[in-house]
């Protein structure tokens, strides 16, 4: 793998890892901990139809109010009466009903696969999006492990359980979920927020797979 390569591969590490972050109540720490600096730096080195709304995303956290974009975000994701987009695979892949279906205890299936530990300061459910999108991380970050280790075993097996997640978990349900955010929103961050993780886990999903030949 080229110089070039290993640091898209690298991006696509820390774009994942902090488009997940902005699923988590709203703070000031994201702007001090400088997620959106990271993130738009990681979005201009994966591909440049990311940029924008990174950018956009970075710009609206800074100039909206944090108690705005707090409220905008329990209207969406935490109700408490009406809960506009429900952030739970099961939710969209099982009927409006379900929580902690069928589908829930598969993903958890292959989060033991791949070593995935839920945190125990995690007081959501299993498949919230952004767990699902710390496991896609976790997965890239293993692949690139092991393409640096030289692993070819390891580097397939990644490969393999990252396109079974993606083909039956969260990129079957990622689209509409982030369709609703969308529509739902009154705040341009969270719509940037949607489109952002919608366009970066289709991306995931038709990238070409390189991953089985070690450079």
């Amino acid at each position: 793998m080229s110089d070039s390569e290993n640091r898209i591969a690298l991006a696509r590490e820390d774009l994942c890892r902090y488009i997940a972050a902005c699923y988590y109540q709203p703070e000031p720490a994201f702007a001090e901990e400088g997620v959106f600096v990271t993130l738009l730096d990681a979005a201009k080195l994966v591909h440049p139809d990311l940029v924008p709304h990174a950018e956009k995303l970075g710009a609206e956290f800074a100039s909206a109010a944090t108690a705005d974009l707090l409220l905008d975000y329990t209207r969406l994701f935490l109700g408490p009466s009406h809960i506009l987009a429900k952030p739970y695979g099961s939710f969209w892949l099982e009927g409006q009903k379900t929580l902690m279906g069928e589908s829930t205890m598969a993903v958890l299936d292959l989060y033991r696969e791949g070593g995935f530990d839920m945190d125990d300061e995690f007081k959501e459910l299993p498949d919230h999006v952004a767990a699902e999108l710390e496991f896609l991380y976790l997965l890239i970050f293993r692949q690139n492990e092991a393409r640096a280790n030289g692993d070819l075993e390891r580097l397939n097996a990644m490969t393999a359980l990252k396109n079974r997640f993606l083909a039956e978990h969260l990129g079957r349900w990622i689209g509409p979920f982030t369709d609703t955010v969308k529509e739902g929103a009154e705040s341009v961050f969270y719509r940037q927020l949607a489109e952002l993780t919608a366009l970066f886990v289709s991306m995931e999903m038709r990238a070409e797979e390189v991953d089985s030949a070690l450079h």
